[in-house]
């Protein structure tokens, strides 16, 4: 699996779903627009329906509720991260990222545009809230 970069600054779950997915960023916003889903509706950061409704058109079995981050090796071998977890004017918001495990490593493939590299293995700087196990 890789990371997809997010090519709108709210596009983190659109891109995260594309990289669950193995598709491009444009085919997931497609998809997710047809949902009515659309990266400038600031809700897709701080909603977690948005981003469950467009993992289920594309196939992804979605566990129904978050879980409390706990400890990395407690993770699932796939989830969905909630990270940079704040609140805005009375708004929960977050970044979501993807977390994957093999028979070889773990990592966290974020979407960031920024970022040096978006296969992150930089656990003890990346402070999950919550995250949503995936089938």
């Amino acid at each position: 699996m890789n990371p997809v970069i997010q090519e709108e600054i709210s596009g983190c779950g659109i891109a995260a779903c594309a990289a669950l997915t193995s598709i491009t960023y444009v085919q997931a916003k497609e998809a997710a627009n047809a949902l009515g889903i659309y990266a400038e509706d600031t809700a897709l950061w701080s909603d977690t329906e948005y981003v469950r409704k467009l993992l289920r058109a594309l196939g992804i079995t979605v566990a129904p509720t978050e879980t409390p981050f706990d400890t990395w090796e407690s993770l699932p071998d796939k989830a969905l991260l909630a990270i940079k977890w704040r609140m805005e004017q009375g708004r929960l918001f977050w970044h979501w990222v993807v977390f994957v495990r093999d028979e070889r490593e773990a990592v966290v493939l974020d979407s960031k545009k920024a970022l040096k590299t978006n296969t992150r293995r930089d656990f003890g700087r990346i402070k999950p809230k919550w995250f949503i196990r995936l089938g």
